[in-house]
């Protein structure tokens, strides 16, 4: 599959990362309509998603079994969607939404900003650079809250949850895969791995039209809609860029809250999020260079096995 232009790449990631934006909304309103714990919300989002994908794929008529290469690296995928979910709710529960949120969001694109340095041996470009840290500070100024030093518990569940997204955007920006399928695939696997966990908690869904009609968007929009653009994205694009735009989530979420749920914001939050919009645009003007992606690293096997395929 070729890749996607830089203009397709970047519309994808902007797409995730607002789509992404709506799910808290979303999957605040199932948790409340139908009294479930947080973490069975998450198994519900992946299992629907995947179901969603899969369920897609199999009436366009592209629904295969993966090679033994594949299922390794899908269930990598999936463990990681799991391991996000658990450590991110973990943090939540150790300190609060804000926080969690801040934290998870903001160490992604650090961590990988830092992981293509030291693998490639070159620093990242000024404007991603730039990019990175404006980002991250928008993303403080629009979540600050003051109790997140006393929350250390909650920022270490939360550091853990960015390095899992990290890892997911570095292992789906390598070639091979298709975001249909990975997005199938890795959310029914995670979703799998999280139900005996969702069951203890209890699983009981009310059959309300209301409640399914959540769940429904739930699993679709923010999760199956979301990760295929996400990959989709990440197949043009550094992954750097790609965690970034993951910041559209917030800044798309507090928007929701003030349009809807007539939240007001300081100016401190709205310096914050100008700060991000500005942060964001200037990585997607000059985005760092795919060859120093780590999934360049893989383009030449890539190619030898196209070859012998």
């Amino acid at each position: 599959m070729p890749a996607p232009s830089r203009a397709r790449s970047t519309a994808a990631l902007v797409i995730a990362g607002m789509l992404w934006g709506t799910g808290g909304l979303s999957g605040s309103l199932l948790a409340q309509r139908a009294g479930l714990h947080p973490l069975t919300v998450a198994t519900y989002r992946l299992l629907i998603g995947g179901a969603a994908c899969a369920t897609y794929v199999a009436l366009t008529g592209g629904l295969r079994l993966p090679d033994r290469r594949q299922w390794r690296r899908l269930l990598l995928i999936g463990a990681l969607f799991a391991v996000f979910q658990v450590s991110y709710f973990a943090a939540v529960a150790l300190s609060s939404v804000s926080v969690a949120t801040m934290t998870t969001i903001g160490s992604s694109p650090v961590a990988l900003a830092v992981a293509s340095a030291i693998r490639t041996r070159r620093a990242p470009r000024t404007a991603t650079l730039l990019s990175v840290c404006g980002a991250v500070a928008g993303l403080v100024l629009l979540r600050w809250s003051p109790d997140v030093a006393a929350q250390p518990a909650g920022i270490l569940f939360a550091l853990l949850a960015g390095a899992g997204f990290a890892v997911l955007t570095t292992v789906t920006a390598k070639p091979g895969l298709d975001p249909i399928t990975t997005t199938a695939y890795g959310c029914l696997i995670g979703g799998v791995l999280l139900t005996p966990a969702a069951a203890w908690l209890g699983m009981a869904l009310p059959l309300n039209v209301d409640v399914l009609l959540v769940a429904a968007y739930f699993g679709i929009v923010p999760t199956a809609a979301a990760y295929v653009a996400y990959f989709s994205g990440l197949a043009g694009a550094h992954p750097v860029l790609g965690a970034l735009s993951a910041l559209l989530e917030p800044l798309t979420a507090t928007v929701l809250s003030v349009a809807f749920l007539h939240e007001s914001l300081g100016a401190v939050a709205w310096t914050g999020a100008a700060l991000l919009v500005a942060a964001l645009g200037v990585g997607y003007w000059r985005p760092e260079p795919l060859s120093s992606a780590p999934a360049a690293a893989t383009g030449r096997e890539s190619r030898t096995d196209a070859g012998r395929r």
